[in-house]
Formats: C-alpha cells, sequence, structure tokens
C-alpha cells in the first residue's frame, strides 16, 4: 500500500516568541516492510533546519532555530511511504518466553536495534509490580513468544478504555494502569513495563496508522493522529515484531513507523524550549491519504 503522509503542527503564542530551539523527530526511519519516498519538511516563519542525524536508537532527529520574534510556528512534514507488511503469524515452533529472554542476554549486539537497549527500566518506563503481576499472567515462560504476545495485546484492549481526557503527557504507567484509561501512548507504556519485567525488550513505537471512515462517508482529510504500538524482540530468528495494545492487533500494513525509541520520551515528534511567556495553543493535524 502506498500513502502521502502529512503531519501539521501550529504552536500559537500569548505574545511574540524571541527565540525557540526544537528537536524534530519527523523524518520516518528505515524498518523492514516499508520504504519512504521524498521527505520534505517546511517551517513558517523561516528558521534556521540543520542536518538531520541518527541517534543512538532508531530515530531521525533534525534541529530546528527560530530566532526573529513570532506569534506563531508552523511545522509541516511530509512523505510518501510503500507499505508492504503482513502481520505475523504464530507457528508452532516459535521461541518460548524464557527462551527469548536468555538470547537476549546472551546477545552481544550493540547495533541501535541491539535486545539489550530495551531491556530495563527507562526514563518514562519504570518496572511496576502491579503491572508485571497483572501481564506474566500472558507471559508465561514455556509458551510461545508471539503467541503470548498477541494475547497481551488483546487482553489490554479488552480491559483498558481509549479516553483522550483521562490522561498526560507526563502521565506514569502506573496512574494508567490504576485507571484503566488512556490513549495509546499509555497502552503502550504499560505493555513494555509488563514485557521487560520478565526479561523481554521491547521498545516503544512512533507512526501512524491508518484509520477508516464509517461506511459510506468520505475519507477526513487531517481527521488522523499520530499512533504508537509496541515493537517486541521475538529471538534472533523472528527479530522485531510489531503489536498494538489499543487495537488488539499486530503490526501491519496500516502502521507506518516514524521512530523506535525506549519510549515516549526518545521519540517525540516535537520537544524544545522557547523564550516568552508561558501561554501557548497546540493544534496537530495529520493525514494518512491512500494513493489510488
Amino acid at each position: 500500500m502506498i500513502y502521502d503522509i502529512c503531519h501539521r503542527t501550529r504552536y500559537s503564542y500569548a505574545s511574540p516568541v524571541r527565540f525557540a530551539r526544537c528537536n524534530l523527530r519527523l523524518k520516518p526511519i528505515d524498518w523492514d516492510g516499508q520504504r519512504t519516498e521524498g521527505h520534505t519538511l517546511t517551517v513558517e516563519p523561516s528558521a534556521t533546519i540543520g542536518t538531520t542525524r541518527g541517534t543512538g536508537y532508531p530515530v531521525n532527529v533534525t534541529r530546528m532555530v527560530i530566532d526573529e520574534p513570532a506569534n506563531e510556528l508552523v511545522v509541516d512534514s511530509r512523505f510518501r511511504v510503500t507499505v508492504d507488511r503482513v502481520a505475523p503469524e504464530i507457528y508452532a515452533d516459535d521461541p518460548t518466553v524464557g527462551e527469548v529472554a536468555a538470547a537476549a542476554l546472551a546477545s552481544r549486539d550493540l547495533s541501535a536495534v541491539a535486545p539489550a537497549n530495551y531491556l530495563f527500566a527507562s526514563t518514562m518506563v519504570p518496572i511496576e509490580p502491579a503491572i508485571a503481576e497483572y501481564c506474566t499472567q500472558e507471559l508465561a515462560r514455556d509458551r510461545g513468544i508471539v503467541e503470548a504476545a498477541y494475547a497481551l495485546t488483546r487482553r489490554i484492549t479488552a480491559e483498558f478504555r481509549y479516553d483522550g481526557n483521562a490522561t498526560r503527557l507526563d502521565t506514569t504507567p502506573a496512574e494508567a494502569f490504576e485507571k484503566r484509561h488512556g490513549v495509546c501512548q499509555d497502552f503502550a507504556h504499560i505493555m513494555i513495563s509488563g514485557l521487560r519485567a520478565v526479561g523481554l525488550p521491547a521498545a516503544y513505537v512512533s507512526g501512524y496508522l491508518r484509520t477508516y471512515p464509517p461506511q459510506g462517508k468520505p475519507r477526513l482529510v487531517g481527521a488522523d493522529a499520530t499512533h504508537a504500538w509496541v515493537m517486541l524482540w521475538c529471538g534472533p530468528d523472528r527479530g522485531w515484531l510489531g503489536f498494538d495494545p489499543t487495537n488488539a492487533c499486530a503490526m501491519a500494513g496500516d502502521h507506518i513507523v516514524t521512530a523506535v525509541g525506549r519510549d515516549y520520551a526518545d521519540v517525540s515528534p516535537i520537544d524544545g524550549i522557547f523564550l516568552g511567556r508561558n501561554k501557548q495553543s497546540i493544534y496537530v493535524s495529520v493525514d494518512v491519504a491512500p494513493v489510488e
């Protein structure tokens, strides 16, 4: 499937901002099953845009600096991506949860996708006893890794309610777990915490998800949003597979990967600082348009 992606972020400030410096993580990484073409980045008002560079994780970072007063800042990211990916199947000879955990500890890989990078607690995903106990019920050590991942994914979808008003960007996994409400970021953090608790390498994915309009209705331009899900290392043979605890499914042709890190802090689309008064409004519009 081919998609045209447009991700627009508009900041409106109560008074002119004299200086702003931001990190943009909007250029998609290379990942199995997808190919990106022609990424463009436009900023208004004009800004100094640095060279996009990689990090210690599969994330592309671009530094942006604005040094003239501005009441509004618009960042527009566009690209075309071809996705050729199907949901992973469960095989009888899949490694078990215990075997994958042991293989992760034995791995000597030092690359950005090395399992060792995603084994331990991170800034936004501590190991929480309550979450560990909950997730371990689906993660028996003798259970096949892909079967166990699907089971945990579906359980979180079934037992947690999507609620955009229940949490904030800085809500901890423990808080979202106690409420049983949240958004895709919360569900991904909860699942990652539980997977790491039993020694499984788990990463946070930032990207996009194709959505479908109600039957008989046209697709709404700009109605989509950024999405988050989980990447689980399933052993050296099966590698990294994606699971979406918000939608009870695995990563397939409707998922577009932008960045992969330990948690949201590693892959936030835009962060940074500005000099000015602290009142601002942020509007984000994402359009994932299939190319017919």
